[in-house]
């Protein structure tokens, strides 16, 4: 038996690829960048992922995410709270998706290896630390060659950020 499959114009599938921003802090530090950044993403009404380098920092971002502004509130979690599934924000050291996210938080040089379950991953590179921007210029290098839309965002002296590639 043969099966022959055709294809029309009309029965072909576009390949998205992930949107990855790499935001390069210059003037705050990350407690002060992450819940910025943060209150937009969770604007877009999509779930997001924090991915840290350990527990103990997923659980100090956990607790500084409740208190950073008396203006913003932003419902979060971390394994201390349990319900990921439920978390809106979830943070975690681990490569997890247990809330289905479809923002992704990239801290201190953390990777992902299936970032095209995502539609937007954010990069959070460090400016004081050189060993960290040469790790961010090979993930580019890599999300480049890999075919992902790419953005680089570095932070001006007013805590702002310019579209620098």
């Amino acid at each position: 038996m043969v099966a022959i499959l055709f294809v029309t114009p009309k029965d072909r599938c576009t390949i998205i690829m992930t949107e990855i921003r790499f935001y390069h802090m210059q003037t705050q530090t990350l407690d002060e960048v992450l819940p910025r950044l943060l209150v937009k993403a969770y604007g877009m009404e999509k779930k997001i992922i924090v991915r840290t380098e350990h527990d103990q920092e997923a659980e100090r971002l956990n607790k500084h995410l409740w208190t950073f502004h008396p203006q913003y509130f932003l419902p979060h979690g971390a394994k201390k709270n349990g319900n990921a599934d439920l978390q809106p924000i979830w943070l975690t050291a681990k490569e997890e998706n247990p809330n289905e996210a479809k923002i992704l938080f990239l801290t201190s040089g953390t990777s992902w290896d299936e970032l095209e379950q995502f539609d937007l991953v954010c990069e959070l590179l460090d400016g004081f630390d050189a060993a960290a921007i040469k790790a961010g210029r090979q993930r580019w290098k890599a999300y480049k060659d890999a075919g992902h839309d790419l953005t680089y965002w570095q932070q001006n002296e007013k805590g702002g950020w310019d579209k620098k590639a």
